[in-house]
């Protein structure tokens, strides 16, 4: 079944533009880092890979996810497409609707790839080389790439959210990634402070300070499940790693409605 027009049309303005040059680009530097990675490790060299493989993937997909929103959404405003756009027989919601889905697929397909790529290297590294320890490419990378879906699919929705309400293209970047910066480390920082409290002077007041944006945000770190896949252990998973989903899915479906509300009282010029 062929996708909906709307969704059929934002793909291909994405793929007309340079955005289909990053599927090349992202396979040359993931893959090349991590192979490269591996002369750090005589003895842990599928590990290694793994796990620069996996990081660079979580740095350089959502640069992608923001690019393609820039193209896609903010462009629409700041080139005035949407003069011509909104002619069509097409609310609002599903045009922004469309342009996310379309975003979302052509993100996730990307990891798709990138993930492929770097699990066929990772085996051709483990034939190369028998670890006393080795990574799992079955059901625990499979969940980890899944994670990381989440995670982008989280990014996409804050980048649209921005790409309606900013007046800049460039303000969605440092946006996209102020958030995703501060969803990632607050929960990380705040462990840390928890199990050593010499780290600051006064860590208390500092990890309840902290700690307030666990109200505001996800918590995007607890997404970084890889532990299960470096070391074959799928007990390494959150035990709570449902209610992390769906928080995450619940946050992403929000930020979606206030786009859709937000670009339905735009007022444009």
């Amino acid at each position: 079944m062929p996708p909906p027009p709307i969704i059929s049309t934002s793909l291909a303005l994405a793929f007309k533009t340079h955005l289909s040059r990053l599927v090349y680009y992202l396979l040359a530097v993931t893959i090349s880092a991590a192979l490269i990675s591996t002369q750090f490790s005589g003895r842990q060299p599928a590990t290694v890979t793994m796990d620069i493989g996996l990081s660079l993937i979580r740095l350089l997909l959502p640069l992608a996810l923001v690019l393609t929103i820039q193209e896609l959404i903010s462009r629409e405003f700041d080139r005035r497409y949407y003069l011509n756009t909104l002619t069509y027989p097409y609310s609002r919601h599903k045009l922004l609707l469309g342009r996310f889905i379309a975003t979302a697929a052509f993100i996730l397909s990307l990891l798709v790839v990138l993930a492929g790529t770097l699990a066929l290297s990772i085996y051709l590294t483990n034939k190369a080389y028998t670890q006393s320890t080795t990574v799992a490419l079955g059901i625990p990378y499979v969940v980890t790439v899944a994670f990381i879906g989440i995670d982008l699919l989280l990014l996409t929705s804050v980048a649209t959210l921005l790409a309606v309400i900013a007046s800049s293209p460039s303000f969605v970047l440092f946006g996209t990634f102020g958030f995703m910066l501060a969803a990632r480390s607050f929960g990380p920082i705040v462990e840390l402070l928890t199990r050593n409290r010499g780290v600051v002077s006064d860590a208390e007041s500092y990890r309840s300070g902290v700690g307030i944006l666990g109200y505001l945000l996800p918590d995007m770190g607890a997404l970084d499940v890889r532990m299960i896949t470096l070391y074959s252990k799928m007990e390494l998973l959150p035990t709570d790693w449902p209610w992390l989903v769906l928080s995450s899915l619940t946050y992403t479906a929000g930020l979606l409605a206030l786009a859709v509300w937000a670009l339905q009282r735009k007022r444009f010029a």
